[in-house]
């Protein structure tokens, strides 16, 4: 029997050893683009969301008041320049203000309800709004203009 001394039992690492192993997987995620991707989608949701706002035109008076604060969102009834009467941004006749208002208000009569009139508007339309609605019992009614620009 013959011994082979090509191969005593030791490995040669030679080159073609090396070329057949494959490197390790990286097993780390490079979050950079994707805080990229997170930060260019912030921007645009940032400029598109005052746009999605989308209410009844409406050309409103100016005056000298203050604007008031406030932390919840009230109840608007709007009368645009041809007489039509909306709540929030749904257009409805005038019998129907107040028992709209009643189903929607969260606070009862305590519930704040402001009315938006066109500069242009029947003040006479204005007016029969707003007393429907005091009648009806609500009594924090306020009427909506903006505040005059100086200059």
């Amino acid at each position: 029997m013959g011994t082979d001394t090509s191969t005593s039992g030791v490995r040669r690492r030679g080159g073609a050893h090396r070329q057949g192993r494959r490197r390790k997987p990286m097993s780390e995620i490079n979050v950079t683009p994707f805080v990229d991707v997170m930060l260019v989608l912030l921007i645009i949701f940032m400029v598109a969301a005052p746009l999605l706002t989308v209410g009844v035109p409406i050309d409103l008076p100016e005056t000298e008041a203050s604007a008031l604060n406030s932390e919840t969102q009230p109840i608007t009834v709007s009368v645009n320049e041809a007489g039509e009467i909306f709540l929030q941004e749904t257009s409805i006749p005038l019998d129907e203000v107040v028992p709209k208002l009643q189903a929607i208000a969260t606070t009862g009569y305590q519930e704040r309800i402001y009315v938006r009139g066109d500069r242009n508007a029947d003040y006479g339309t204005v007016m029969r709004v707003m007393a429907r609605i005091s009648s009806a019992g609500y009594k924090n009614l306020g009427l909506v203009t903006l505040q005059e620009q100086d200059g």
